[in-house]
Formats: structure tokens, sequence, C-alpha cells
């Protein structure tokens, strides 16, 4: 699998991510080895988890699965802190419940270090500048090789990585910033993208297939078996359930149809190729859908094809979220 660079730094990482959402809660650690070790023979490195999937069952299910199935050095481990269940307090940025947190996740995953750490949202009630000393702590103590942030809008990312950058030498400049991004949502085309282009950040695109809804399962209902029927995740999908997504969904399946392709490898090549785009986060339910997925490294969309989609996807920009000139 190519690799790319994150950002404007040394560290690459394969242009599929792995995700793991789900790990230790819908997908148990033989599933879960099983796609690890598809990822990896592919030439996948970047995997994604975060201190709050499964409650930290996911950290744990991957600390397990290292070393005795893929060498620890072959992987490209990014985890995120700062998420908090606290319906009155979304994200806790204190430097003292991040170190403690990044502590936390090393002991689940059985490491001494994190390749990239991750800042899972930006915290209003905390200095920005206590949170980001968080992520020079965790890099000069060598805890986490590089640093990023997830959840960020485009001032917030916009402000933290010029503060990063005011101090050469000092300050761990940020690698990446991880937010949703899809032919069904791309808002991070207006204020995000520009900014992490103009700074060096390299984009991690999370639910790269519209949360499943590109791949043209919901076309006809809501199958029995799909994280659109579970409890849990049925609220995340229903918001892509509507008549927007349906016509972006058919200019899809039309493209497919005539590179004799799927849906899903052409959603997918189309986020991967987008400028400043490093690695789009997948999420599979097992190994055989990771399988189609990984499948995409041979597929560049023609052309006309990424006209056409991103004609029919086209946001509406307004004023004054788009350069003022143009309109």
């Amino acid at each position: 699998m190519e690799q790319r660079h994150l950002g404007r730094t040394g560290l690459r990482v394969s242009r599929i991510g792995l995700g793991t959402l789900t790990w230790g809660r819908d997908t148990d650690e033989h599933d879960a080895a099983d796609q690890l070790k598809v990822f990896w023979e592919a030439g996948g490195t970047l995997v994604d988890t975060a201190d709050v999937y499964g409650g930290g069952d996911a950290e744990y299910v991957l600390g397990q699965l290292l070393e005795r199935l893929v060498p620890r050095r072959d992987l490209v481990i990014a985890t995120k802190a700062g998420s908090v269940p606290d319906p009155d307090r979304r994200f806790d940025g204190s430097r003292g419940h991040l170190l403690a947190a990044l502590d936390d996740s090393l002991a689940r995953l059985g490491t001494d270090h994190v390749d990239l750490w991750q800042i899972h949202g930006f915290d209003a009630h905390t200095p920005l500048e206590e949170t980001l000393a968080a992520l020079d702590t965790a890099v000069s103590s060598g805890r986490a090789r590089y640093a990023g942030v997830a959840g960020f809008c485009g001032w917030q990312l916009a402000k933290a990585g010029t503060w990063q950058l005011a101090a050469p030498g000092g300050r761990a400049r940020l690698a990446g910033t991880q937010m949703e991004y899809s032919l069904l949502q791309r808002g991070v085309e207006r204020e995000l993208l520009p900014a992490a282009l103009d700074l060096g950040i390299g984009l991690l695109p999370s639910s790269p297939l519209g949360r499943g809804v590109l791949t043209g399962k919901y076309r006809h209902g809501t199958p029995s078996d799909s994280r659109g029927a579970s409890e849990l995740l049925g609220p995340f999908v229903e918001p892509y359930l509507d008549e927007t997504a349906d016509g972006i969904v058919e200019a899809v399946l039309t493209a497919a149809d005539g590179l004799a392709t799927t849906a899903l490898q052409v959603a997918l090549a189309w986020v991967r190729d987008r400028p400043g785009v490093v690695a789009p986060i997948v999420g599979a339910r097992n190994a055989r859908q990771l399988s189609a997925a990984l499948s995409v490294e041979a597929l560049t969309l023609p052309d006309e094809i990424c006209r056409a989609l991103d004609d029919v996807s086209a946001p509406v920009h307004h004023y004054p979220d788009h350069d003022w000139s143009t309109l």
C-alpha cells in the first residue's frame, strides 16, 4: 500500500487507516485479529483508536494483538484522549486529565509509546495553551512520537496549529487532524481544510463512506445486520438517509457501474485522493468487509468521474465561509 507523509512531518502512514471504534464492543478479539492481519498483509500501517472506544476495550484488544500477531514496529498506532462520559462536559482538555489518560492508554496498549497522540476535541473550559502543553509533554517525554487533534473546527485548528508553530523547537507541531469527510459530508472544505493545507497539517478523514450509506446498502431499507439497525449506531447513520444523500448515492452507483467496480471503492477512492487528505480511516464489521475496502488500492478515479461526483455532492459555500473575492 502506498505510504504518505502525515502533514509537514517525517511520519509516513498507509494511505488507508484501520479504525477500531467497535473493537471490544461489537467486534470481539477474534474478529479484530482477522482484520488486523488482513490490514497488515495488505501493507497497512495506520491503526486508529481512542481511550473511549469500547470504554477502553478497543485499546486493550489492540494491545493483546501487538507482537503476538503483528510486530509493533510495523504499525503506526494513533490514539486519542480528552473525551469524557459527562453530559455537561464532553471534553476535558486539562493537562492533568490528558496526561493521565495517555498513561492509561499506554498500559492498555502494552507499549511505551504511541506514534500519534491526538486531542479528541476542543475544550472551551480549559485554556488552549494548557491543552497543547500536554501534547508537548507527551512528545518531549517520548510517550508520543507525533501530535495531532480531532474534532476541531476551522478556527480552533488554525489557532492550535499557529500556537504550536510560534516557538520553533519548543513545541510539537500538529501533524494531523481527524474530521469526518466524505461525499455526503464536505463541510471541512469550507474552512478547516484550507487551514490544514496552509499550516501543513494532514487530514485523516473519519466516516469516509458516509457512515456506510455510500456503499448503497441502505437504498431499499435498513438491513437487519447493518449499523443503521443497531440501537447504538442507528442514530449515527440516520442523518444520511435523506433525499439529498439518495441522489449522491445513485451517482456513486452509476460511476461504479461504468468502472466495473463497487460503490464502496468509488466513494473511498474519491475521498482518499482529495487535496490535503492523507489517509481515510475505515471501520469494518469483519475481515471480508475490510478486504473489500483495501482493494481500492488499485483504483484511481478518472478525472471526469471525479468532476461528476464533485458536482453532484457540491456543498453550498456562503459568505464568509468562502473567499469573498470569488462570490
